[in-house]
């Protein structure tokens, strides 16, 4: 068995985008593989006959990411790469987004239908008619309107003011999108047979969510002109008479995370947020007459928040049958499907709690789900009752040839509470000997570690370090109270994370005391910034895509002027003393720890500058430093940066621990 490698990453197959035919006897899921030499990741979409158990691949050019069932035997998905002029003229400024349309009994994919929009999301209505989300900013000229002269001056005055940013708003960027002054998700209905694009929503509306039932849409959109704020509303639009009905209003209180239609309701999940600021959990309610009535309280994450390195591409999770809506929901360290009822005031779980589910949808008498079980990559299973199997074996071949070791429970008590944690032995452990090891700290900090596949973890443990990972207090996966950190950063967490190290080191003594490192990702950056600020036993550190400064934190990044007041408990005019004693880079003095900051310049979440600062800060009082920028990237690149990226990053992190701790 070989020991898992850096390199492995263009091995490995992630899985996303589960969606079951209309007939639910077929399952389409994407499959995307890194490919070294573009840099990119090549994505096709596959076919799980649910008859047969056969799978196959519906796509061969590798730009099958995303798709939408259009019946029960046909799919159109969006490809930029089979009509190079129509990818020229957007790069200027017309946007097209070209589908294509393949038969999955068989035949070539052909081009189905042009949308001179950038589209976001598209849903079949019947017949010629699409309801579409797509990005319109109202300061950009349609040049679809316009010929000739007009249009190559328009052209090029927009060439011409590519030098400028004009910002009027805030957010006036966002993580993985850029400047986004005045972009908007805007909903259109669209006429395939005449090209006709009917605007449903308003210029200064965005949208987050479409549903679509018997000629009506139900979405979820917010309207802003100044400063984009969590409140949203949630809204009905008859198509035939063009009627727009507000259900819920966009209410500064509340937050709506999800709607859907639910036999001859509406079931909808919100918070007020004021139990445990802007993290707080989403109950479930129904419309009723006088506003939303509820159904049933939740104290728990509606998505997967459990961290894995090998997920990319698209992952949903929420589904409705009968009088039930079905969901995604992270419990202790594992992923279930939450099950709420109409006239059920419980949130039923169902799965057994032993890894990810990371997508899934509703057959007829089975559950389908993309996830992690038993230290495997991600794979297709089903779930019949309580009998689980695993249908592909898209990452079989890895599995059974290489050493991929199972994390070992740590779990320890601190203040009265039980906090898990984890350890990885390194590869060929023998403990008679001494090893190196590796604190690894998540982000969020509301996300959560489980026992499933890490690369990164498992790499280091085959380079012979041991990888211990835990769920400090704030982390997800046990409800609200548990994972309250307002205004707390770096105190009872810091506390945890350093007894799970004194825990680990009692459990095992082959670990070299002088030769442990810590690294971290935003939250877990944060923290890696703030350890070495207050402790020197740990020989090296990296700290990636990390936060130093609460002040600038939240004053130039996308969420920063809802997320830092609001984990702060304070803010820059009230009460700057208390971000400033939460910031990292006041005891930056402190250091002692040789320190790699990794960051990206895209990085809108956790800025750049929050990396510059602290090893500035460690520059100028004499600590040995390193910063590594990675160019085009952003806060995702541990996980969905261009695969050469990721490589050189976990080579930067490495080569620090080899030669602070070898």
């Amino acid at each position: 068995m070989e020991n898992v490698k850096i390199q492995d990453l263009f091995s490995f197959h992630f899985l996303s985008s589960l969606t079951l035919s209309p007939d639910k006897t077929r399952a389409a899921l994407v499959v995307q593989k890194a490919n070294g030499k573009d840099n990119d990741y090549d994505g096709d979409i596959y076919l799980y006959e649910i008859a047969s158990g056969a799978v196959r691949r519906l796509t061969s050019q590798g730009d099958g990411k995303s798709y939408t069932w259009l019946d029960d035997t046909t799919l159109i998905f969006p490809s930029a790469k089979r009509n190079k002029a129509l990818t020229e003229a957007s790069k200027k400024g017309e946007p097209w987004t070209v589908y294509y349309s393949i038969d999955v009994t068989g035949g070539e994919a052909v081009e189905f239908m042009r949308v001179p929009l950038s589209v976001t999301a598209v849903k079949p209505l019947g017949g010629d008619l699409f309801a579409l989300t797509a990005k319109y900013n109202k300061y950009a000229p349609d040049l679809h309107s316009l010929c000739g002269e007009e249009k190559e001056k328009a052209i090029a005055d927009r060439k011409a003011e590519k030098d400028y940013e004009v910002l009027d708003e805030l957010p006036y960027w966002s993580n993985g999108a850029g400047f986004v002054n005045k972009d908007r998700n805007r909903l259109y209905l669209f006429d395939k047979s005449t090209g006709k694009l009917t605007p449903v929503t308003a210029e200064n509306e965005t949208v987050g969510l479409l549903k679509t039932k018997d000629g009506k849409l139900l979405y979820i959109s917010t309207s802003y002109d100044d400063i984009l704020d969590q409140a949203s509303g949630l809204y009905l639009y008859d198509i035939a008479s063009g009627e727009k009905k507000t259900l819920v209003c966009q209410d500064e209180d509340l937050k709506l995370g999800y709607a859907d239609f639910l036999r001859d309701k509406i079931i909808v999940a919100a918070t007020d947020r004021k139990a445990h600021g802007m993290n707080t959990a989403y109950n479930f309610y129904v419309v009723g007459e006088k506003g939303l009535e509820l159904i049933a309280e939740n104290d728990y994450s509606i998505a997967s928040t459990l961290g894995s390195d090998v997920k990319l591409g698209k992952y949903g999770g929420y589904h409705t049958s009968g009088d039930s809506l079905f969901f995604i929901t992270t419990r202790g360290h594992a992923n279930h499907i939450g099950k709420v009822t109409l006239g059920c005031d419980k949130v039923e779980l169902i799965g057994e709690p032993i890894g990810s589910i990371d997508d899934f949808d509703l057959g007829d008498d089975c559950f389908y789900f993309i996830g992690q079980r038993g230290m495997r990559l991600p794979e297709l299973y089903s779930l019949c009752g309580k009998e689980e199997k695993r249908l592909t074996s898209f990452n079989e071949e890895y599995f059974t040839t290489h050493a991929i070791a199972t994390p070992e429970p740590c779990f320890f008590e601190n203040d009265g509470i039980t906090l898990e944690g984890w350890v990885i032995p390194p590869y060929g452990y023998d403990p008679s000997k001494k090893y190196p090891a590796v604190i690894d700290i998540h982000g969020g900090p509301k996300t959560a570690f489980g026992t499933v596949f890490f690369h990164e973890m498992q790499a280091w443990a085959g380079m012979g370090y041991f990888v211990f990972f835990m769920n400090p207090r704030g982390s997800d996966g046990r409800g609200d109270a548990f994972a309250e950190l307002r205004g707390a950063y770096g105190t009872y967490d810091y506390d945890d994370l350093m007894k799970f190290t004194d825990a680990v080191i009692a459990k095992y003594p082959a670990i070299d005391t002088a030769r442990m490192g810590v690294t971290g990702g935003s939250y877990g950056g944060f923290m890696t910034n703030w350890i070495i600020g207050h402790t020197d036993r740990f020989a090296c550190a990296a700290s990636q895509r990390s936060i130093s400064n609460w002040v600038s934190f939240s004053n130039t990044t996308d969420i920063g002027y809802r997320f830092g007041d609001d984990q702060m408990a304070a803010n820059t005019w009230d009460n700057v003393e208390k971000m400033w004693w939460h910031s990292p880079l006041k005891y930056a003095d402190q250091v002692k720890t040789p320190t790699l900051f990794i960051h990206s310049d895209e990085d809108y979440r956790c800025w750049l500058v929050e990396g510059l600062q602290m090893f500035t800060a460690l520059k100028l009082h004499g600590v040995e430093s390193r910063l590594c920028m990675f160019h085009g990237e952003n806060h995702e690149l541990s996980r969905g940066g261009k695969p050469n990226h990721r490589i050189r990053r976990l080579d930067e992190i490495t080569n620090w621990f080899e030669k602070f701790l070898k």
